[in-house]
């Protein structure tokens, strides 16, 4: 069997932690911040793991990391 492709795309928007979990930035950080609560923006600096939902699709995108 050859081997899989790793998308690009994905592998630089996730990463695995030392568990297997996937972890990944929140969006909505790069523009029209004016009207976003500091608390809100600062909660977004954040990175939050994958859904249980998606962990097995983005998983297959990026086999290797």
């Amino acid at each position: 069997m050859p081997k899989i492709k790793t998308n690009r795309g994905a592998a630089k928007r996730f990463r695995k932690t030392g568990t297997g979990k996937i972890r990944r930035n929140k969006a909505f950080t790069s523009h029209i911040l004016t009207k976003k609560s500091t608390k809100r923006k600062r909660d977004l600096r954040q990175g939050t793991i994958v859904a249980k939902a998606d962990h097995k699709n983005i998983s297959c995108l990026i086999p290797y990391i």
